[in-house]
């Protein structure tokens, strides 16, 4: 019987560093998309899709995530009442007590694997889902809730796919050579991490979202270092899937993926947001419209 996802574990250790200097000293997780930082719609995603637990690794100068999804302190509670702000109150309390969060610093070499194998003591014997902190696709039904529904039907691994629309930027992911299944769903032949364009095996970027069983973790500890002198999480899959584990992507339906990890994604995420955001759209869409371009 396959055991339910409860757990997702989000890395938020890099040091941000195609946002220097503004992350010299903030977290590019912290990043604000118009009032709520890009980690929490990663962790409101996981939510909605049935997660209780939400493991956050982290490092160095990471605190504020940490500070984010605390309980609000006695004087911030306290102006926010004196105010009549009751509203943003109960936004900001709600922050705390959507889910179980876990912190647990990443230890190991460099490589997007170090983080998932660092939450292997607060996972035990169970599958679980890994979302990147810095990024995420805005979907109904959420993404993770889609693949949740792939993985029980199918079991093994499943990873969500992103179709990239510009080849040029095949390079930047780990890309899936795949055969068709049913609907969106695809069984994974190989990942090729970040191939050169003319050498990609198909458009779709197994890239964001994963399921896990925790015999990843046992994957992840017998790797040696692989492209770049890191520790991927690619190659561990590629090494369950030796070992028979089925591997599957889902294109994510409805989705719409933010890269918030670069500047220019990050602003283009900010602005089609805020198109959206209920209280400030139409004065944002006119001054937009005034604009001298």
């Amino acid at each position: 019987m396959k055991k339910t996802i409860r757990k997702a574990v989000i890395p938020a250790a890099g040091f941000g560093t195609r946002f220097l200097p503004q992350t010299k000293a903030m977290p590019k997780e912290m990043l604000p998309i118009v009032d709520k930082p890009v980690i929490q719609y990663v962790v409101e995603e996981a939510v909605e899709s049935g997660i209780e637990d939400v493991i956050i690794v982290t490092g160095a100068l990471k605190r504020a995530i940490e500070d984010h999804f605390d309980a609000p302190n006695a004087d911030l509670i306290r102006n926010l009442e004196a105010g009549g702000k009751e509203k943003l109150l109960e936004q900001t309390r709600r922050i705390s007590e959507i889910a179980n969060f876990i912190y647990i610093r990443q230890k190991g070499p460099y490589g997007n694997g170090t983080p998932v194998l660092s939450a292997e003591p607060t996972i035990e014997d169970e599958p679980f889902a890994v979302l990147w902190g810095d990024e995420f696709i805005y979907s109904k039904p959420p993404r993770l809730k889609q693949m949740i529904e792939v993985y029980e039907k199918y079991g093994g691994i499943v990873i969500s796919g992103v179709k990239i629309e510009h080849r040029e930027d095949l390079k930047r992911y780990g890309i899936a050579d795949l055969e068709p299944v049913e609907g969106k769903v695809s069984r994974i032949k190989s990942i090729v991490e970040k191939p050169e364009p003319e050498e990609a095996p198909s458009n779709i970027a197994t890239h964001g979202a994963y399921i896990l069983p925790p015999e990843i973790f046992r994957a992840l500890r017998e790797l040696k270092p692989g492209k770049g002198g890191e520790i991927w999480l690619v190659d561990a899959i590629n090494r369950l899937k030796a070992d028979g584990v089925p591997v599957y992507a889902v294109e994510i339906e409805n989705g719409k993926y933010y890269d918030t990890g670069n500047k220019l994604e990050y602003m283009k995420t900010v602005v089609e947001l805020a198109l959206e955001h209920p209280d400030i759209n139409g004065e944002f869409r006119e001054f937009l419209k005034n604009l001298d371009l």
